[in-house]
């Protein structure tokens, strides 16, 4: 039928079609070294591979495919890319540490500080920032509070001299250096020189207007919350109901105990000295003083006393800022909210400063080259928000960036 072609041969005769292989002596060889060297490690133990041909001129060498059985131990080879791999990432993450060690502990901490009178009709208050005050140790940084009472020339002294006295212990302390012990001494010394001061004649030619009540100026202290900052570690030393606050992954933390007339340890060792704690208008020592402990008050020893509460916290990837402040924020605003308003502000990309559009609200008193701005925000808000509760103290707010990754 026409268009209808199925093919046939010329024979009559349908065949399959079968390869022709070639018998030429090249094409065997060939074959014969593709069979021949195909082999399995585990059989090597009872037959050993013959030996390869030699290279044909003209040709390149077929490459030999051998399998290691599951049990035989990995090349000398690959343990030691292994090894020299996990070395080098080790190197590498060691170097990182040490490189955000080094940023953080060559360069001084960002800070903000605010200092106000308030509705207080004297400023009694001192603050005292000294990055990198210990010539030894480049490393330690030094951050104190004042909050004095019956005059400020108690705090102003303090302020002047605490941190060279803590400087002097330092580096006169051996080489194992006990933070406990130096701060403890360095406090007596500064209220040993606070009443040999107060008893000399020069306290009497200052305008301070203690002179018009006692000559002697002995019933004039102060308290004293003092952080010193290391690159591994937070020192606090606290004398009177000054406070510091550390803020760690948005938790409050406080560093340091209030001393308080009525605080069941304070308490009993005021009576075991001799002393009475009497309520009026809060609890005070003899009806005087609304703490326990302070560095002046010559008149209310051995019931007042400057021995500090030294607090050494361990530092963390953790830590946001450390908060230091007189009682005027503390009498007012809660831990847990002053690390919240500290900690926004400190994560906040762009800060708007309350300072540009309120200068005349509030009077901001900056020490420093390494002051920051995120850091002067958050002591300026808290110092504004310790007003609008209606503080009646002077606020003195010290706020320190802890962070490491910035």
């Amino acid at each position: 039928m026409a268009g209808m072609f199925c093919g046939a041969n010329m024979g009559g005769e349908t065949e399959t079609a079968k390869p022709v292989e070639p018998s030429s002596g090249s094409a065997r060889r060939r074959r014969m070294e593709i069979h021949q060297f195909r082999f399995v490690a585990s059989d090597a133990a009872v037959a050993p591979p013959p030996p390869p041909p030699p290279p044909e001129s003209g040709r390149k060498r077929r490459k030999v495919e051998v399998v290691l059985p599951a049990s035989s131990p990995p090349p000398r080879i690959c343990n030691n890319m292994f090894q020299n791999s996990k070395l080098e990432r080790n190197e590498k993450e060691k170097t990182k540490e040490e490189v955000d060690y080094n940023m953080w502990s060559s360069s001084s901490p960002k800070f903000g500080m605010t200092s106000v009178c308030g509705w207080r009709r004297d400023m009694e208050d001192a603050v005292a920032i000294h990055p990198s005050f210990s010539q030894g140790n480049p490393h330690l940084h030094f951050f104190g509070v004042y909050d004095g009472h019956g005059c400020s020339h108690v705090a102003m002294k303090c302020k002047d001299r605490m941190h060279e006295i803590v400087k002097e212990e330092i580096e006169n302390s051996s080489d194992d250096l006990l933070w406990k012990e130096t701060m403890k001494r360095s406090f007596t010394r500064m209220d040993k020189e606070i009443t040999d001061w107060s008893s000399a004649a020069g306290v009497s030619s200052t305008s301070c207007r203690c002179e018009l009540r006692t000559p002697q100026c002995g019933a004039v202290g102060s308290t004293a919350v003092v952080a010193v900052v290391t690159p591994d570690k937070i020192i606090i030393s606290n004398c009177g109901d000054s406070r510091a606050v550390l803020c760690r992954n948005g938790s409050a933390i406080p560093l340091s105990v209030d001393h308080k007339p009525d605080r069941p340890d304070e308490l009993a060792r005021i009576e075991e000295a001799g002393g009475r704690v009497i309520y009026w208008d809060g609890a005070r020592v003899l009806g005087v003083l609304a703490m326990s402990r302070a560095i002046g008050d010559n008149y209310l020893k051995p019931y007042v006393i400057s021995e500090p509460e030294v607090t050494i916290m361990e530092r963390t990837a953790d830590d946001d800022c450390l908060i230091l402040a007189s009682d005027g924020l503390w009498d007012v605003v809660s831990n847990d909210t002053a690390c919240g308003v500290a900690r926004m502000c400190l994560r906040s990309l762009k800060p708007r400063s309350p300072a540009r559009s309120h200068r005349n609200d509030v009077s901001v008193s900056s020490a420093g080259e390494s002051s920051d701005e995120a850091c002067s925000d958050a002591s300026i808000l808290l110092t504004k928000l310790a007003l609008a509760r209606h503080s009646t103290d002077n606020v003195s707010v010290v706020v320190v960036d802890l962070r490491r990754d910035v």
